[in-house]
């Protein structure tokens, strides 16, 4: 038998996509990266479709911190994201910020995405909740995804080590109860998140007063 009858012997099929999850604590540069891979590769000729739940900005945008944005879908717990690829095609890649609030089964949709349908999904998020719990759907993509990168872009805690875990504070009192998920941003809101080492957050320590 040749190398090349060998070779023929597999079946031809269509390119899967990718499945990659980008985590860090808030502040990190997730949206940020999110829009510069939008823009990546749409400049390539690749067409995308770009996803958010719960930003910052109240509406279906995705907004960085650093002053850049972007229109977006907006992710409700009923919409199907295989469903939605089909409506818009032909997609190469999905970017979907905020994906750790989405549901477990949409996170199953974005891998059938990527082994079904070919398309490339980059999942940008959250790993864990104000408590330093796991939220369901980044637990799931650490599960699937085909690779998984902690960002680089160092968050400080007050003491200057590294901030790891997100704190909720109300007033002016770190909490550890209530929904998992309460939109806010690092501002002086009334309800606004801290982002502490693992020490300070584990302790309670705010490093005010």
């Amino acid at each position: 038998m040749t190398e090349s009858s060998a070779l023929s012997t597999v079946p031809p099929r269509t390119r899967d996509g990718v499945l990659r999850f980008y985590f860090g604590p808030m502040d990190c540069g997730k949206s940020t990266l999110a829009l510069q891979m939008n823009y990546n590769h749409g400049r390539q000729g690749r067409r995308g479709l770009v996803l958010t739940k719960h930003d910052r900005s109240g509406g279906p945008k995705v907004t960085s911190r650093i002053g850049l944005d972007s229109e977006a879908i907006e992710v409700v717990d009923d919409l199907d994201l295989v469903d939605l690829v089909r409506r818009h095609e032909p997609v190469d890649y999905v970017i979907c910020d905020e994906a750790c609030f989405y549901t477990v089964d949409q996170i199953e949709q974005l891998a059938d995405l990527a082994d079904h349908h070919g398309v490339d999904v980059y999942a940008f998020g959250l790993a864990s909740d104000f408590r330093s719990q796991m939220f369901p759907a980044a637990q799931r993509l650490f599960e699937l995804a085909d690779e998984i990168s902690r960002l680089q872009v160092e968050v400080l805690c007050w003491c200057g080590r590294p901030g790891l875990l997100n704190a909720r504070v109300v007033g002016d009192r770190m909490v550890r109860t209530g929904e998992q998920v309460v939109i806010g941003d690092t501002d002086a809101a009334p309800i606004r998140y801290r982002v502490l080492c693992r020490r300070h957050h584990r302790a309670g320590d705010l490093g005010e007063g």
